[in-house]
């Protein structure tokens, strides 16, 4: 079966793990990958085209990455029609904005499959679509590390958005030297979201904890106000085999595993360095070995890719397949 990839990309920086997402899922289901990049409002012309009856034909399957809900109207295009396709399904990542769910996937049969990362929203998204919800949860890709350093010169790494007590670096950064330990601020954005995401899993090579917080106790303008979820700085940080200290959201145990994260007091800068200082003494260079094995056995994307080619019925390609095997073996690729 031929399988085309549309992967829309949405506005703003933070979407560099999903790149990589869709350029791995092209190589390995030997796909032909098409990415847009979101506008905003979708044409007029996008919107009275979902209307119309979807077309089944040939033997064509299409996978449509889509950063949010509302992207799904994206599929509108031509080819969805003409020639049409056999099978289509959709894998939402930020699933948890579910009031935005586009009129082309709310029961008008142009879904076969939507792959979701919030796996309690199972049953609204089912039935606001009318369509099979699988669970495909955020991953990481483990074998693009080649070698797994344990020395860690960073005791603590910042990545991403924190809450008011944490989200001066220089402050924390003086509160760590004060008990002996070594902070490192965000890394260094990069307009190349590839260079970016780099530059950010370097970071993470060196550290041995990771600074993250849920949503709830770190709120912005773009996060939900009200659910919580996994992001790819969980998964990045565990698949570089650093531990992530912080507020995990409340389905962390259900995506990652239990105890994946060590919690500290989002609210006090002091009593949560202390929190940590607690856990770097704890810390064995052993640690990184056993963290990368575990996220490489539970969180690598390629889990994730084949449960939806199994679904798909798309064979693994060789390449897959042999890289499945060094998954199960421990394996790496150089």
């Amino acid at each position: 079966m031929t399988l085309d990839i549309l992967y829309i990309r949405a506005c703003g920086s933070g979407w560099g793990p999903i790149d990589q997402l869709a350029a791995l899922t092209a190589q390995l289901l030997e796909g032909n990958l098409v990415t847009l990049q979101d506008r905003g409002e979708v044409s007029i012309a996008r919107k009275l085209l979902g209307q119309l009856p979807r077309h089944r034909s040939g033997d064509r399957a299409l996978l449509v990455l889509a950063s949010n809900p509302a992207h799904l109207a994206y599929a509108a295009r031509l080819r969805h029609w003409l020639p049409g396709y056999r099978t289509t399904a959709a894998w939402v990542i930020d699933s948890f904005w579910s009031d935005r769910i586009s009129r082309m996937a709310r029961g008008r049969g142009h879904f076969d499959h939507i792959f979701i990362t919030d796996r309690e929203l199972h049953d609204e998204w089912a039935s606001t679509t009318g369509t099979r919800i699988h669970w495909a949860p955020w991953g990481t890709d483990t074998l693009a590390i080649s070698e797994l350093p344990t020395e860690r010169p960073v005791d603590l790494l910042r990545i991403g958005r924190q809450p008011a007590a944490w989200d001066d670096d220089r402050r924390t950064e003086e509160a760590a030297a004060a008990v002996g330990l070594t902070f490192e601020g965000r890394p260094a954005m990069d307009p190349d979201p590839a260079v970016n995401q780099q530059n950010v899993r370097s970071a993470l090579l060196r550290s041995k904890f990771v600074l993250a917080f849920s949503n709830l106790v770190s709120p912005a303008a773009y996060t939900h106000p009200t659910r919580d979820y996994v992001t790819g700085r969980w998964t990045d940080a565990l698949g570089a085999g650093a531990i992530v200290v912080g507020v995990a959201p409340r389905a962390a145990d259900r995506t990652l595993g239990p105890a994946s994260t060590i919690e500290i007091d989002s609210s006090d800068l002091s009593r949560g360095i202390a929190q940590i200082c607690e856990a770097v003494e704890r810390w064995s260079p052993s640690i990184p070995e056993q963290t990368h094995a575990h996220a490489r056995a539970t969180l690598d994307w390629r889990w994730r890719i084949h449960e939806i080619a199994l679904v798909l019925h798309l064979a693994p390609s060789t390449q897959f397949q042999s890289e499945l095997d060094l998954l199960d073996a421990g394996g790496t690729i150089r």
